[in-house]
């Protein structure tokens, strides 16, 4: 039994009404009643409370039989909006989802610089736009969160992103000096791996989700919440090294994961071998179509070092699902059955390996869904997978 002041007890009880609405879509004051053991008139309260916040809406449910029909409670999408944003190697993916976490706006913007002051002002300059598209909805857009392929530490600092050389970087100070406000800043892994369970894609709370784009990093989740290590670094697992003494990296050690088994190094592989250019996914799966035995053996070799990492990773974790985010992989449909040609060792345990089914919007997608959790307070959050929510 929850004690405590009247308050407290408001908030909570407010956060059960709300996360069953989410989770039903469509619901009647009195099923609420039954599911939280709240009682009639505290349910009525709070749900007059919400309808005035225009959180959320009524509707009368259509059947055929006689009698009233039943008033249904819904989420009300419209009233507030929430800014997903993937810095990655060559480009910033902007994302805003409704507050039923439906994606309503998606923006991919090249990136032409790595200077870091120059970056910043592209993403300043994109969320003031926003904030000014939004600002007619009753709670406008209310938060933004960056997606971030290196480490975040517990402080809300970037420590380092590989790929830009920025090392102790306060992302969200600079933002704040050009105006930005009600932004956040998180691991892009974490944030996968996050989105692949509230969008409810894989029913686990022992979920390991592991991002191949321009480097490689793992969000990791265990009973239900982010492990995020000591410091917040916890899932650079691109920076295992797998071949002592092998190629140089980034990061200033040989032989890391990343430098073998992230996407560009597949390309960069590729195309040292055959005639005709790989530039994109769509070349893979047109010559795997034209059945060219070079492409299927590179993405062999390639998959071969990418399971010696995911072998370690599997070991140290012992996750019950694995999901793998990888447009290569998505590309080629025998990659799931050669991947497992090489993890047979008897220690090595998990229920099932797959692919994404939210491909390379799973960071920024997630960064929304965070935000609409946070925004309300929820305990834990469901949302739909619909297809706006997928697009890749």
């Amino acid at each position: 039994m929850i004690t405590g002041d009247g308050a407290y007890i408001k908030k909570i009880n407010r956060s059960y009404i709300l996360t069953e609405i989410f989770e039903h879509h469509k619901i009647s004051r009195a099923d609420l009643s039954k599911i939280t053991g709240l009682n009639k008139a505290t349910v009525s309260v709070q749900v007059n409370d919400l309808l005035d916040e225009t959180l959320i809406y009524e509707t009368q449910e259509e059947h055929n039989t006689v009698g009233r029909r039943p008033i249904l409670l819904s989420i009300n999408e419209k009233v507030a909006y929430f800014l997903g944003i993937d810095l990655d190697r060559e480009y910033i993916l902007f994302n805003i989802t409704d507050l039923k976490g439906n994606t309503v706006n998606y923006e991919k913007v090249d990136l032409q610089t790595d200077v870091y002051e120059e970056v910043v002002k592209v993403i300043a300059e994109h969320i003031k736009k926003y904030q000014l598209e939004y600002a007619d909805a009753r709670y406008g857009l209310v938060h933004s969160m960056i997606a971030i392929h290196g480490t975040v530490s517990t402080d809300h600092t970037i420590h380092f992103i590989p790929r830009y050389q920025w090392r102790d970087k306060d992302l969200l100070g600079d933002l704040k000096k050009l105006g930005i406000d009600n932004i956040s800043v998180e691991n892009n892994a974490n944030l996968s791996a996050y989105a692949e369970k509230i969008f409810n894609y894989y029913k686990s709370d022992n979920l390991l989700n592991i991002n191949l784009s321009s480097g490689i990093g793992a969000g990791i989740m265990i009973n239900g919440e982010l492990h995020k290590g000591f410091h917040g670094h916890a899932g650079e697992m691109g920076h295992m090294i797998i071949y002592p003494k092998g190629k140089p990296c980034r990061c200033g050690n040989e032989g890391c994961w990343e430098r073998y088994a992230s996407e560009p190094i597949f390309f960069e592989n590729a195309n040292k071998r055959l005639d005709a250019k790989i530039e994109n996914h769509s070349d893979i799966k047109r010559l795997l179509n034209k059945g060219n035995q070079e492409v299927m053996e590179e993405l062999n070799n390639w998959i071969a070092d990418l399971t010696i990492g995911l072998n370690n990773v599997i070991n140290l974790y012992n996750p019950e699902m694995i999901v793998l985010n990888s447009p290569i992989l998505k590309s080629y449909p025998q990659a799931l059955e050669e991947m497992k040609k090489h993890l047979l060792s008897s220690v090595s345990q998990y229920r099932d390996i797959v692919i994404s089914g939210l491909g390379a919007k799973a960071g920024v997608v997630g960064a929304c869904a965070m935000g609409i959790q946070d925004f309300l307070e929820l305990p834990r959050l469901t949302l739909s997978k619909t297809n706006n929510s997928i697009i890749i």
